[in-house]
């Protein structure tokens, strides 16, 4: 939740990345999930594919316990 904040600055960036690669977080909130979706929400907006990879085991248990895999476009390779 403290990162959230000072990454939204980049969010456009990020979504535009193509591929984002979430291996290196070490620990993940509803915070950075909220952030995910709005990468999401500006990437689909744009016309423009994004695809997460390496979710980290806790934050793949988050998107699972909202059932947020429709949402999210998760990928296991990149």
């Amino acid at each position: 939740m403290a990162s959230v904040p000072g990454r939204l600055a980049e969010a456009d960036a990020l979504a535009r990345a193509g591929t984002l690669d979430l291996s290196g977080i070490s620990h993940a909130d509803s915070a950075g999930l909220a952030f995910l979706l709005e990468l999401t929400r500006r990437a689909r907006a744009a016309g423009m594919p994004l695809k997460l990879i390496g979710l980290p085991p806790q934050l793949r248990s988050l998107v699972s316990f909202f059932e947020l895999e429709p949402l999210l476009p998760l990928s296991e390779t990149p």
